[in-house]
Order: C-alpha cells, then sequence, then structure tokens
C-alpha cells in the first residue's frame, strides 16, 4: 500500500478570509497545495487526506479539490472542537483549535498505512516529498520508526519579520534527540538569532536542522496520539489558549524511548505567505521553479 499524504487545512479558510480569497501564486492560478499534491504524486504517495472543519468541505472540494479528481485518491476528515474523546466536553467560550496533534488524531479510523504530514500553506519543494516517501515505503504500520524532514534553518526565514521554528538537535547517526520550538527567530547576516523568554538574544549559525511539520509516521502513532491528548484534556483543557502540538508528542515519545525519529535531510528552501511581503517573493520562486523545468507553466494539464 503507497504511503497517503495527510494535508493540515482546517484553518486555511479562516487565514484568508475565505477560500475564494486564496492569492495564487502560480501562472495559471495555482495555490501552494497544489504544488504540494503534484509533487507528492509524483513522488509516489497514493492517497491524500484533507484535515479541514465541516462547514468548509463543499467550497473546498469546488475550489481546491476538484484540481486532484482522477490523479489521486482523495478523502475528508473534519477537526472540530467538539471531537474529543468519550468523557470529555468542550470547554465554555472554547474558540480556538486545539492544534496539530488533535488534526492528526481526526484521521485515526481514514489512514491505515504509514504518512506524513504537511501544512495546507507551506512549500516544501520536490525533493522533500521524494526523501519522505522513500522513508515511508520501508514502515509497517506498527512501527515504531517515525521521521521527519529537516530543513537548514537559514533557507526557512523570512527578510520581513521573526519566524517560530522547531529547531532540532540530530545525534550523529541522523536521529532526533530533541526538538524546541523557538519564537522569535530573526535573520542575522548569514545567520540567525532567537529572542528567549527574558527577551535576551542567543545566535544561531543558519545551519541549524528546523522543523516545519513535515513528518512521516506509522498508524501506531494513533495510540500515544489518543493518550497524550486525553491527558491533554485532563491537565490544560480548561486553558482557552492552550494547544495540543505534535511536536511535544513526538519529543516525549523520543524521551520515553516509545519512537525513534530519523531527521531526513534536505536543501530544499521552504517558503510562505507568514507575512503580506513575503506574498512576491513566493510568486518569483515559482516562476524560477518553472523556468529551471521543475513545473510546467500550466501544472495540471
Amino acid at each position: 500500500m503507497k504511503p497517503a499524504l495527510v494535508v493540515l487545512a482546517a484553518g486555511i479558510g479562516n487565514r484568508y478570509g475565505g477560500l475564494k480569497q486564496i492569492d495564487p501564486v502560480g501562472p495559471s492560478g495555482e495555490i501552494i497545495m497544489d504544488y504540494s499534491i503534484y509533487d507528492a504524486i509524483r513522488a509516489g504517495f497514493g492517497r491524500v487526506v484533507f484535515v479541514i472543519r465541516r462547514e468548509i468541505e463543499a467550497d473546498f472540494k469546488a475550489t481546491i479539490g476538484d484540481h486532484f479528481e482522477g490523479r489521486i485518491e482523495t478523502a475528508y476528515v473534519h477537526q472540530e472542537l467538539d471531537n474529543v474523546p468519550a468523557g470529555f466536553g468542550l470547554p465554555p467560550n472554547r474558540k480556538k483549535p486545539w492544534g496539530t496533534g488533535h488534526a492528526i488524531l481526526m484521521c485515526k479510523d481514514a489512514v491505515k498505512a504509514p504518512f506524513a504530514v504537511i501544512n495546507a500553506d507551506d512549500f516544501y519543494g520536490p525533493s522533500s516529498y521524494t526523501v519522505l516517501c522513500r522513508y515511508l515505503e520501508g514502515l509497517s504500520a506498527a512501527d515504531g520508526r517515525y521521521c521527519l524532514v529537516g530543513f537548514v534553518l537559514r533557507n526557512t526565514l523570512s527578510e520581513h519579520g521573526d519566524v517560530a521554528r522547531g529547531i532540532c538537535e540530530v545525534g550523529p547517526d541522523g536521529v532526533l534527540k530533541t526538538v524546541v520550538e523557538r519564537t522569535k527567530i530573526v535573520k542575522d547576516g548569514d545567520g540567525a538569532r532567537f529572542a528567549g523568554p527574558d527577551g535576551q538574544w542567543t545566535p544561531l549559525t543558519g545551519d541549524e536542522r528546523a522543523s516545519m511539520n513535515m513528518w512521516g509516521f506509522a498508524p501506531s502513532l494513533f495510540e500515544p496520539l489518543e493518550r497524550q491528548f486525553e491527558e491533554f484534556l485532563r491537565t490544560r483543557g480548561a486553558d482557552l489558549k492552550a494547544e495540543f502540538f505534535i511536536p511535544t508528542v513526538v519529543d516525549r515519545l523520543v524521551q520515553e524511548k516509545r519512537a525513534t525519529v530519523k531527521v531526513l535531510e534536505t536543501d530544499e528552501r521552504w517558503f510562505g505567505v507568514t507575512y503580506a511581503q513575503d506574498k512576491p517573493v513566493v510568486v518569483d520562486s515559482v516562476r524560477t521553479l518553472i523556468d529551471a523545468g521543475v513545473y510546467p507553466e500550466r501544472l495540471w494539464d
């Protein structure tokens, strides 16, 4: 069975003021997600599962999902606030989504093969999908050997402001030791620096491996994921701003020696529209890739 691709898209309509307001980045109206699915198909993924909100499903299919009809098997699952384990309720006034860990948990009944996870509006580059698919093809459903595509930090920074990145500590065997979320990372010459909680700046070389939420898992993840989500709800569920993040889940499994995570290296340049000023850079980057023959002028012809 070919690996599946899980696309976290529940918040995409909110971010852009409606699905029809998503600005194209390709010359024929393509959005970043088009290039992601195109790259995944070429790499060998056999199925894509979109995690969306139920209320946007019809618009999502009409605006985005129809691009892929007949090209790859597609499925849809819903991330809703009230979709919590038995015995738990939705806290009053909770509006914020539960986070990426919850989004992936929604795929428990839809994914039976090893699978990748990506953000809907991030561009990861074709070779990232290739190395990820090859790794997943070697896993079984019960495997505890997961993976993470690690980008060179300097290839993920914005010229227009600070970003948050998961900075990875990788052992000599290429296995993840820790991943720590660093906020307020800014470009600094050829390197970078980040501000800690105390406001003090710490330098980074720019060569660090950064997580951009491009993961590879086996279905064995779902049991500890559900268990940790229940624990999260018991201890932090009343906090209206608390989120259940997948890097936290994975880091705990690594520290408990219940899983290993291979960091797959890529030299691709990640890009996305973190700031409005990033949009021309994304459009120019796509144009450069088309001119170099990486993508056709019209992606789906």
